[in-house]
């Protein structure tokens, strides 16, 4: 069977608008993912993005667990290894993480929903870096919403007001290297992601699988610097399960390639905390109920972070 994951330019979203959101829009039906070059995102920021996040996981474990924020359901600030475990699975993902989150000003009303983010003393130049590949991402994620918008027939500008000052994360992900058997054939189990669309630097070493509709595992394999960008449950929920929230995984590596870390940094791009997810209208069809009750994305996010034992 051939697959045929959507592999785009971003540029035609602004020279072939329509011809762009049919692509991106039919790959997103399909597979729930899509592989976006040209994203404008500099290839100068991401190497500095990568060489902070390595610089933060080689810390020693005493300082980086200095880091750890109690209460925050790891919202923000670090992660330790064999904490996140993917909902319903029993082994936990060989995964650990830093979170940066939105910056809101004082006084904000989302405050009480986002903490403040925190900053590794130890690396100076780290915030800098992060505020600034959070803000790109952020960027891309409203143009590729703009595109998925224009492909369900709605108003361009429709996702625009729903994710400013969304609830959106910036993840560094460290699998460290393996020097002996895990006894898992996987570094993070199969998952939907909780958010709205997910995108992602650092795909190319090899493991990253999605799940097809009918039931088979292949792999997900941008080039460098290419962003690999996910449909979230949120978005799957508000167009009535049009765009698909698929399962995807992260399987060991060959032996070979064992003793490499992997690195990544996924972007996840959230609808503000009071946003009603409720599906949209035209994606029930008539005399139908939607497949989904109403809820907001504050909380369906608390609900989904328990299931995955981060609260």
């Amino acid at each position: 069977m051939q697959d045929n994951i959507a592999s785009l330019s971003l540029t035609a979203a602004d020279r072939d608008p329509a011809s762009f959101a049919k692509s991106v829009g039919h790959s997103f039906e399909d597979y729930g993912f899509a592989i976006v070059r040209d994203h404008g995102i500099s290839q100068s920021l991401i190497e500095r993005a990568e060489e902070q996040a390595k610089a933060f996981f080689a810390l020693p474990e005493q300082i980086k667990g200095a880091y750890l924020v109690p209460g925050c359901g790891g919202s923000r600030g670090y992660t330790a290894f064999g904490v996140e475990t993917a909902k319903g699975a029993q082994a936990h993902d060989l995964k650990e993480f830093w979170h940066v989150g939105r910056e809101l000003a004082a006084g904000h009303r989302f405050r009480a929903m986002m903490a403040d983010n925190i900053w590794p003393s130890e690396l100076p130049g780290f915030r800098e870096t992060f505020l600034t590949l959070f803000d790109a991402f952020d960027a891309v994620g409203v143009k590729v919403l703009r595109a998925i918008a224009r492909y369900l027939a709605i108003d361009e500008d429709y996702f625009t007001d729903t994710v400013r000052d969304g609830n959106s994360v910036l993840r560094l992900l460290h699998y460290p290297p393996q020097s002996a058997p895990t006894g898992q054939h996987i570094r993070a189990g199969a998952h939907e992601d909780i958010n709205t669309i997910t995108l992602l630097l650092g795909a190319e070493e090899a493991g990253l699988e999605l799940k097809t509709k009918d039931g088979r595992w292949i792999p997900v394999s941008p080039k460098q610097g290419e962003l690999v960008i996910n449909i979230g449950d949120m978005l799957q929920r508000l167009t009535n399960g049009r765009l698909r929230s698929t399962s995807h995984r992260v399987v060991n590596p060959a032996p070979d390639r064992a003793s490499h870390a992997r690195f990544s940094m996924p972007f996840f791009l959230h609808f503000r905390p009071d946003f009603l997810i409720e599906a949209l209208p035209g994606t029930v069809p008539a005399g139908e109920e939607a497949k989904w009750p109403p809820i907001t994305a504050h909380d369906y996010l608390a609900e989904r972070l328990r299931e995955i034992k981060l609260a």
